[in-house]
């Protein structure tokens, strides 16, 4: 019998579609900031002329780079990237998301990600090209993506199949080095699918505004898939113009209809120190539909501060919606519900620390829930049985859907322990409660304390409570060994603000200080705390603090030479 089924849709179906029905409608947006007080330069293309650059640099590849090979994107953010992106996919090519050489504390990753992904071309732009040259040694082919003609666009293009692999996302590294995560044609689908329906996204309804880089999970799949996806338009602002001015980003989230965004934590905390009054009474966020909190432990203070500064600008309490995801399930795989403000469960600290959630009003556990998962199946599990737990206990969080990945990038024996029994086995811990996704932290990240479990995160907020020294979220709660055979001792690094002067006796009260509040909210004996420069713990390419790496550093020696 004939297969009369109609073929599996790909994005660049999606992106032909738009092109063809939506063709002068915006489609992506790029707003640049050459000055301080700049108000943005808007450059925009629409559906027809994304389609036109995307099949330019397809053409350019083919023929030259055979299906399967990687193509690595060392582009800053902007239209380029996003076509450079979509031209890879349309050219059945693997595209390697990254950045220019550039960008400051990445170079060794950068580095080693391409000696892992071993691309057979290079897709920058004309400023870029001699820093990319320079790094790969003149050894790859260089196609600058905004000097490629604007002739006809190909049309004789390989289809790929829906389970090649589209492209390789790359892992933050917060706890081991970054690995390359396949991700299949029918993976970003089904997950750009999932976030339109979870956010009941249509054209002309919404908008997405993105300041994360295009290279992080989140950022190519909202500002790119979920748009190309679904037909709605998609606004970029480089992550630098952000950090420089974050009220940049919240004027773009006023200006357009059904505005859906994302940002870690530690961004919106940002915005609270950072947005003055006068900058927020301009603000008018009535137009925000969703605002994704994600990619790290969502705090309950952080939204409570967030809304109680940009509220009265029209920002609905419905608006904050907390989020879990990882590149290895594509990002997305679950969100809080547009219509109902996050929930906070408040959990009794003594049972949380022993993996049961008991939840008690005024518990001095605080945790907000992700939300429900949307096309996917979460279970909690414990890690070392593998037992599926019932609801309210601790355990690794895992997922199952058509989102998940394939596998790591030449990876075999860590791929099998990670993706195993059909099940994505996240290393993250969490719990279920009425549904409902609660993170609690990173499993390898655990500090375990005379068989209690403790959470990284919780200590370094009692730190950073305790002492107006430190920068928020600038800190690395770990154990380290006592000695050859006996127990760990528990230590934090934490960056000083800038500016702040310190000297032996100030840095004596301020362990002291903090010996006590970590005595007294966890029970716990905090060894030694570690006062560094500004910028001195190192972190992920998403932002996460690395607190593996940075106890390898203080072990090492490196931390303590630089510890003020």
């Amino acid at each position: 019998m004939t297969d009369t089924s109609e073929p599996a849709v790909l994005l660049t179906d999606r992106l032909r579609h738009w092109a063809e029905h939506s063709a002068h409608r915006p489609a992506v947006t790029y707003v640049a900031y050459p000055a301080p007080d700049s108000a943005g330069v808007h450059r925009t293309l629409s559906w027809q002329g994304l389609d036109a650059r995307a099949r330019a640099v397809a053409g350019r590849l083919h023929g030259t780079v055979r299906p399967g090979d990687r193509v690595a994107l060392l582009l800053p953010q902007g239209l380029d990237y996003t076509a450079a992106f979509l031209g890879c996919l349309y050219a059945g090519v693997i595209a390697v998301p990254l950045f220019t050489p550039d960008l400051a504390g990445h170079g060794g990753r950068l580095a080693a990600v391409l000696d892992d992904c071993e691309p057979a071309h290079v897709l920058t732009d004309g400023p870029s090209r001699e820093q990319v040259e320079r790094v790969t040694g003149g050894r790859l082919p260089v196609t600058t993506v905004d000097t490629l003609p604007q002739g006809p666009p190909a049309t004789e293009l390989p289809r790929p199949a829906p389970d090649d692999v589209a492209y390789l996302q790359y892992t933050s590294g917060s706890t081991r080095s970054p690995a390359g995560v396949m991700v299949t044609h029918a993976n970003v689908v089904a997950n750009a699918r999932q976030a339109v329906t979870a956010f009941d996204a249509a054209p002309g309804r919404n908008t997405t505004v993105g300041w994360l880089p295009l290279f992080h999970d989140m950022g190519l799949v909202l500002s790119v898939a979920a748009p190309v996806h679904a037909g709605f338009a998609s606004v970029l602002l480089d992550p630098v113009a952000f950090l420089e001015r974050p009220v940049r980003w919240l004027r773009l989230l006023g200006r357009y209809p059904g505005t859906v965004s994302a940002a870690p934590n530690f961004a919106y905390d940002y915005c609270v120190t950072r947005v003055g009054a006068d900058e927020a009474a301009g603000l008018r966020l009535d137009r925000v539909a969703a605002l994704l909190n994600g990619s790290e432990p969502v705090r309950p203070a952080t939204l409570e501060r967030f809304l109680d500064a940009f509220g009265p600008a029209g920002l609905a309490a419905e608006a904050l919606c907390p989020a879990y995801g990882l590149a290895e399930a594509t990002v997305f795989v679950t969100a809080d519900r547009r219509d109902e403000p996050p929930l906070t469960v408040e959990c009794d600290a003594g049972a949380l620390a022993e993996g049961r959630l008991e939840v008690r009003p005024g518990g001095a556990a605080r945790l907000t829930t992700c939300g429900r998962p949307v096309g996917q199946e979460v279970r909690v599990a414990d890690p070392e049985s593998g037992t599926v737990l019932a609801e309210g206990r601790v355990g690794e969080i895992q997922v199952r859907g058509p989102n998940v990945g394939t596998g790591y990038w030449k990876q075999s024996e860590r791929s099998a322990e990670t993706f195993r029994d059909g099940w994505l086995h996240t290393g993250d811990l969490g719990a279920l409660h009425d549904g409902r996704l609660l993170v609690t932290g990173r499993l390898k990240d655990l500090i375990v304390v005379d068989g209690r479990n403790h959470y990284p995160q919780d200590v370094e907020e009692t730190v950073q409570a305790a002492l107006d020294v430190v920068r928020r979220d600038r800190l690395a709660a770990f154990t380290v060994p006592r000695d050859e055979d006996g127990p760990e001792d528990l230590v934090v690094v934490a960056e000083v603000r800038r500016g702040t002067a310190t000297d032996g006796a100030r840095t004596r009260e301020s362990l002291a200080r903090a010996r006590a509040a970590v005595a007294a909210r966890h029970g716990l004996r905090l060894a030694e705390l570690v006062l560094v420069e500004a910028g001195m713990v190192p972190r992920t390419s998403s932002g996460k603090v690395a607190r593996a790496a940075c106890r390898e550093r203080l072990l090492s020696g490196a931390l303590r030479a630089e510890a003020l």
